[in-house]
């Protein structure tokens, strides 16, 4: 037996490492789901001062054929005659009353992040769709797949599966600057792709009630119904956000629409492609601003800090003994400025992490230790 192992013993270790380096390269061999996202990242670039480019054409060339129009199908059942939607009508028949089914349509954009075939789209486009047919500049059609979503960024994951395709290459949404010139590419009302110029109006737009956690990049680029999940993308044809919302009155364009950066859209796709899911932190609590005369009542006038209105039970807050009324003054030695930004600094972290919370209870200052919950899922 040992002369057998001073034999084959050397060649078998050899080989099983090789197997394993094999196995961890390539996990679709021997069919482990491959994970692998290559995201193409430009170069940061400077900012240089004077005139532009007389033309996008070189920016739209290269982001274009990696931007995709959705057509979404999914089966609708309405009652046979407004009438039988009447509750009283109903009381009579119940719910065995003659109905119509139909496909309702619905269009839509999306970026394909990656070579492998994923693609990153807004929730909304594809909640509830039945069917997802994808439509790529090069004239190739197919079905996508959900592979996951988040509400509460209205963003969402796809993936097709075609050779040879496209992937835009991210820009630097950390980096850009009021003024700056973007384009916004996307498939308005149906007519096809189309991209249209502006520049960026604002960044970090929050409460504006449009989702959860909001942190839009503003642009005066024209954004119509159909252009929900395409791109927008610098002067260098880089992608900076993925167009989600306008702001109308009428419906079109009023040169106020709104994107996602990117860099939160890629931190939800990997996410989503790794875990199926966005996990994210939790501590269970519900926090209002601090008014001046609250603020005045406290004795924080120069202070920052958060009230605390609610507290969830069982949840983290309260397992660390925070209470209603009390003051939260920094979250992880970070100032608490305001509901909104603090809990999306908490939405951050890893669950089961330990954090210190310096609270202000009765005038009293305290620092609590609380540990980093799973934020459940939106209804």
């Amino acid at each position: 037996m040992s002369r057998f192992f001073k034999v084959y013993g050397w060649p078998l270790v050899v080989g099983l490492l090789v197997a394993l380096l094999l196995i961890e390269r390539f996990p679709q061999w021997v069919g482990l789901p491959n994970f692998d996202l290559k995201i193409q990242q430009a170069p940061a670039y400077k900012h240089v001062s004077g005139s532009g480019p007389v033309s996008y054409a070189d920016a739209v060339s290269h982001a274009s054929p990696a931007v995709a129009n959705l057509y979404t199908a999914k089966l609708v059942s309405k009652p046979l005659h407004p009438l039988y939607a009447d509750p009283t009508f109903k009381q009579f028949y119940g719910d065995n009353l003659p109905r119509q089914k139909r496909m309702e349509s619905s269009l839509g954009t999306a970026v394909l992040m990656s070579k492998e075939g994923y693609l990153l789209t807004n929730n909304h486009v594809t909640a509830g769709a039945d069917q997802i047919i994808v439509a790529l500049k090069d004239g190739r059609e197919t079905l996508a797949r959900v592979i996951g979503s988040d509400p509460e960024t209205d963003l969402a994951v796809l993936k097709i599966d075609l050779p040879d395709l496209p992937a835009i290459t991210l820009g630097h949404s950390e980096s850009i600057r009021i003024g700056d010139v973007v384009l916004a590419i996307g498939n308005p009302f149906g007519v096809g792709q189309t991209v249209t110029m502006g520049i960026i109006s604002a960044t970090g737009r929050n409460q504006l009630g449009l989702n959860t956690y909001e942190d839009f990049i503003q642009t005066d680029a024209a954004i119509n119904p159909g252009n929900s999940g395409g791109a927008l993308v610098d002067a260098q044809g880089n992608l900076l956000g993925i167009n989600t919302a306008i702001f109308s009155r009428s419906g079109g364009s009023q040169g106020i629409g709104f994107a996602i950066p990117v860099k939160l859209a890629l931190d939800v796709m990997r996410s989503i492609v790794e875990r199926g899911q966005v996990v994210r932190g939790w501590l269970g609590l519900e926090v209002q601003a601090l008014t001046p005369e609250l603020s005045e009542s406290f004795g924080l006038l120069d202070s920052p800090g958060i009230l605390v209105a609610g507290v969830y039970r069982d949840g983290p807050a309260a397992k660390a003994g925070l209470k209603p009324g009390d003051v939260i003054l920094k979250i992880a030695n970070e100032d608490a400025l305001d509901g909104r930004t603090s809990m999306n600094q908490v939405a951050l972290m890893m669950p089961g992490h330990e954090i210190k919370l310096h609270v202000l209870r009765n005038g009293k200052p305290q620092e609590l230790t609380a540990t980093i919950g799973v934020r459940p899922p939106s209804d």
